[in-house]
């Protein structure tokens, strides 16, 4: 294995595969740039907690699955690994199960939840929803811990359709029938 390159290059998954982290260091790329992850606070971790809990009882026993982070998301897979991009969302649904690899997931999830933390910054945040939304992935959640607040994203062929929510909502989630987040639970102390 190769430790992680401290100079500007172009990365793929292959690459990817061969960094030597120390434990507890993430990295996501994005079209072949090298992002480093912090590590995510405790009421970060709460909230994936709770948010991952109301999906995974919902979805057992079901053809879709729920994957919290870290879980690797190839969002333009290629088999021979060429692919240059690989994100670690805080939640993915993935519904097709041949995008379910041993690895994580190969191509673009239905579903995405990201949990906003201090370290996020706004033009990480754009780069990610134009990101995703060109990917494919059908519904997209930002989570604001600061405020008790929700965005959901709901990417269509020529539109999007955006709405929010706030800590006594309850959410349907579009991409899975039947599925309704209490807020109230995720953002419980």
């Amino acid at each position: 294995m190769s430790a992680l390159p401290k100079v500007e290059q172009w990365f793929t998954y292959a690459d990817y595969k061969e960094w030597e982290l120390a434990e507890g260091e993430r990295f996501e790329i994005i079209y072949g740039e090298a992002y480093a992850m912090s590590a995510p606070g405790a009421r970060h971790q709460a909230i994936q907690l709770a948010l991952s809990s109301q999906f995974y009882l919902f979805l057992k026993g079901k053809p879709c699955k729920a994957y919290p982070a870290p879980f690797d998301v190839r969002l333009f897979y290629e088999e021979d690994e060429s692919d240059d991009t690989v994100v670690q969302p805080d939640l993915v649904v993935i519904c097709d199960k041949r995008k379910r690899g041993p690895e994580g997931c190969r191509g673009a999830p239905d579903f995405i939840a990201e949990i906003l933390s201090p370290s996020n910054t706004a033009s990480e945040m754009e780069k990610k929803f134009k990101l995703y939304r060109q990917a494919g992935v059908r519904e997209y959640w930002v989570i604001d811990p600061e405020n008790n607040g929700l965005t959901v994203y709901l990417f269509q062929k020529n539109r999007i359709l955006t709405d929010t929510y706030g800590n006594d909502d309850i959410v349907p989630v579009t991409t899975i029938p039947g599925l309704k987040i209490s807020l109230e639970q995720v953002f419980a102390e």
